[in-house]
């Protein structure tokens, strides 16, 4: 049972079933506020086209939300409590899955933060915070789950970095920028790498996306909330900004067999917002 009510009218029906008897390891799958955060989506999105979720967050209870969410929906879900800096605790992420499931198909890294401040503002630690999350986390998930993904012979890894990573978008977070632009190019290793063992890696790049995040981390730019939704929505060609279900159907594609022969690519999902000039 969903006690929160999330699995009412999602646009995510069941039904093609490109992932059917897939595993699909998600890491970030919580939301740090009310609404469909970046990784919560694709979790749901993963679990409604077949595929046996483990959704890991490092709040507990954001992590079981998402698991009975999609419990509701009739989906596979087990939720899973990790911190993706701390190799030992990814690693145990791991070793669990495949106790209970005996393969990982699926890698997806969600994880982020976005720390306001350029060189000079920023600490130290904040520098290193910033790069051991939204980077290290990717290594991390990466270092423990391409073992087995090479034994399988297959698997597909997802990053979702940022059109930060190509772009400067207005806001002064100097180490989100390095870090986002590091998984790129981490991503782009990987693929070319493990590419004759069956292994595809691809990075999906947000826009200016309406997510929970941007209240949280990104609002404090702006006089208000309305302002910022306002001001993100006008800067997009669109006029609108991204959801959180549009990154998590580049996701759904990316994992599936469908893109048996794309990887290394780093997808922008913005609206045309990278597009620009300036």
């Amino acid at each position: 049972m969903d006690p929160t009510g999330d699995a009412a009218g999602i646009p995510w029906p069941a039904g093609r079933r490109r992932l059917l008897d897939k595993v699909a390891l998600v890491f970030g799958a919580g939301s740090i506020g009310e609404g469909w955060g970046n990784g919560k989506a694709a979790a749901v999105a993963y679990a409604q086209e077949g595929a046996a979720v483990i959704a890991v967050d490092r709040d507990a209870a954001a992590a079981a939300q998402i698991a009975a969410v999609i419990a509701a929906l009739g989906g596979r879900c087990r939720a899973m409590a990790a911190d993706v800096t701390r190799s030992a605790e990814v690693a145990r992420v791991v070793a669990d899955t495949m106790a209970a499931h005996g393969r990982i198909d699926v890698l997806h890294n969600n994880v982020g933060v976005a720390v306001m401040g350029g060189p000079v503002e920023l600490t130290e630690q904040q520098w290193h915070t910033a790069l051991d999350v939204n980077l290290g986390g990717v290594f991390l998930a990466c270092k423990h789950v391409l073992p087995v993904m090479l034994a399988q012979g297959r698997g597909a890894i997802v990053n979702i970095s940022s059109v930060a990573a190509i772009r400067y978008t207005g806001y002064p977070y100097a180490a989100y920028y390095a870090a986002k632009a590091g998984v790129n190019q981490f991503t782009v290793g990987l693929a070319l790498q493990y590419a004759r063992q069956g292994i595809r890696a691809n990075a999906i790049m947000p826009g200016l996306m309406n997510t929970p995040l941007i209240h949280q981390q990104i609002s404090g730019q702006y006089a208000d909330a309305a302002a910022m939704v306002q001001a993100r929505d006008a800067a997009c060609p669109m006029g609108r900004m991204g959801t959180a279900w549009d990154i998590a159907a580049a996701a759904v594609f990316l994992a599936s067999d469908e893109a048996r022969y794309i990887t290394g690519v780093c997808l922008p999902v913005d609206g045309g917002l990278s597009c620009r000039a300036g």
